[in-house]
């Protein structure tokens, strides 16, 4: 069952017209799932798919995934943690059928020792375009892959650095990303993101991986955490994210992202007594 565009849609209509925005924005999200459900055969959907879109969709899983298995293959001989990690991704994306036997391909290809990486990064920086959101999040996926066991090696940065400067990012962006996404496994992990009922300690170590998700530092204003908050929200909104090139089953780790983004302003707007 299709239920990702009504739900994304009640939570960004509510957060901006209450109740009547969230039954408009249900409105919307019904739209989005069922042309979703219809596989785009329409040469445009009501969020504006089309053939293109759909080729940038399958650029965008081959490469994640082929690219995961190059990185993987960098510390050496794949083990069964590295196979256990892609499987989890492939879990949590709940792939499968043909889409996974796809995702093992492609995984399969990367580790091969003659993947041409820096063609296949540069072929889908070019068919992405200046699209910065869409890219960030294929570059967020190959790190936190990367950081699954719990650190990044000298190999595995050194490739995500050149992998970046491909995608027309800098470095200071793939830096960033690592800190968010360290911050984010403290809420899939011990902190949950929960602020009340915790020590001192917790609740400072909850503030700062807020902070970190959001992408700035505790000198921002109140009016800079607002605006830090919507950008974020904005930019992982699933219809932009789709017609974009973000494939459908990787829809799962917008939202992922976006609940934490949600986690992180309560934690400062209850930190800072924001209304």
């Amino acid at each position: 069952m299709r239920i990702m565009g009504k739900i994304l849609g009640a939570l960004f209509g509510y957060m901006f017209g209450h109740v009547i925005g969230m039954i408009f924005g249900i409105w919307l999200g019904h739209k989005f799932d069922r042309a979703r459900s219809l596989n785009f055969n329409m040469q445009q959907g009501i969020f504006g798919q089309s053939a293109s879109s759909q080729e940038k969709q399958k650029l965008f899983f081959y490469t994640t995934f082929s690219v995961m298995g190059h990185l993987a293959k960098l510390k050496g001989k794949i083990t069964q943690t590295d196979i256990q990690v892609a499987n989890t991704f492939m879990d949590q994306m709940r792939l499968q059928g043909l889409a996974r036997e796809n995702a093992q391909k492609a995984f399969a290809d990367g580790k091969s020792a003659e993947f041409p990486l820096h063609e296949k990064v540069s072929e889908f920086a070019e068919r992405m375009g200046r699209d910065r959101n869409v890219i960030k999040m294929f570059l967020a996926i190959q790190v936190q892959v990367a950081y699954a066991d719990g650190y990044i090696d000298d190999k595995e940065i050194s490739i995500l650095y050149a992998i970046t400067e491909q995608l027309g990012l800098y470095r200071i962006d793939l830096d960033r990303l690592i800190k968010m996404i360290e911050a984010q496994r403290y809420f899939h992990q011990g902190g949950k993101g929960q602020y009340s009922g915790q020590t001192a300690k917790q609740k400072e170590t909850s503030i700062e991986g807020a902070y970190s998700v959001l992408g700035i530092d505790k000198t921002a204003t109140d009016k800079e955490v607002k605006r830090a908050y919507l950008k974020l929200m904005s930019q992982n909104h699933p219809d932009k994210l789709a017609s974009k090139g973000l494939p459908e089953e990787m829809m799962i780790l917008a939202n992922e992202k976006a609940q934490d983004i949600q986690k992180s302003y309560e934690i400062l707007r209850k930190e800072r007594g924001l209304k």
